[in-house]
């Protein structure tokens, strides 16, 4: 079996390949776009593991939430392969596969969402197996729910960005890792049983998840929630 993955939810891009069971991946931070890297990419991995597009039997994509340019992009990217190749398509969850890629057990996960605000959900992780413990919110990083698990570890950018406000949201937490990003090889991990089922679903019906309904604040709203960031 092999798949594609595309994950450009965060300022951190990648693409991966799975060969049955074998996952290379290209990978850069990028602030400010990369959509001209993803295609160059997928030739390059492809050429690595001598196979081509024809023979990809299914592509997965960074659901969210995340940075709505980003999350389109891989969408679309996914969307437009799979349209070409006829292929079915995962989305995967952003927060769920960031929580793989952190190689913790249990995990706040939480990303910068700008705006004064964090993306922010909880996980188990068992071996491949990643089980919600606290569905996704986007809200200020003083008031975002923190789970009720003893311990674990807050993983994502998010803080780097506001870490005293999250940790005087959970006071016991074993550490933080605010350098982990979700990773395209994590969301292949997660995406790989459901293409094994035949749960993959057609082009049309992959959507992002944005969680965040509001793109943009007024300048009172700004100051409100503690300033432009």
């Amino acid at each position: 079996m092999r798949l594609l993955a595309f994950e450009t939810a965060t300022r951190h891009l990648s693409v991966a390949l799975w060969q049955n069971g074998e996952v290379i991946e290209r990978a850069e931070e990028l602030p400010n776009g990369g959509s001209e890297r993803l295609l160059p990419w997928v030739h390059e991995l492809l050429a690595e593991a001598g196979a081509t597009l024809a023979q990809i039997d299914g592509i997965a994509f960074s659901s969210g939430p995340g940075g709505f340019t980003g999350l389109r992009l891989a969408c679309g990217v996914a969307q437009g392969l799979a349209y070409g190749l006829d292929l079915p398509v995962v989305p995967v969850p952003t927060l769920e596969a960031l929580a793989l890629a952190s190689g913790e057990r249990d995990v706040w996960t939480c990303l910068d969402a700008r705006m004064n605000e964090v993306y922010g959900a909880a996980y188990r992780v068992e071996g491949e197996t990643v089980s919600q413990l606290m569905a996704p919110v986007c809200m200020p990083p003083a008031v975002v729910p923190a789970p009720t698990f003893a311990g674990g570890w807050g993983v994502g950018d998010g803080f780097g960005s506001y870490r005293q406000l999250l940790l005087a949201r959970k006071l016991d937490l074993e550490g933080v890792r605010a350098d982990v990003f979700p990773t395209a090889a994590a969301l292949l991990r997660l995406a790989a049983p459901v293409f094994v089922r035949g749960a993959g679903v057609e082009a049309a019906l992959a959507q992002p998840v944005y969680v965040r309904n509001k793109v943009a604040l007024t300048t009172a709203e700004r100051i409100a929630r503690g300033g432009a960031k």
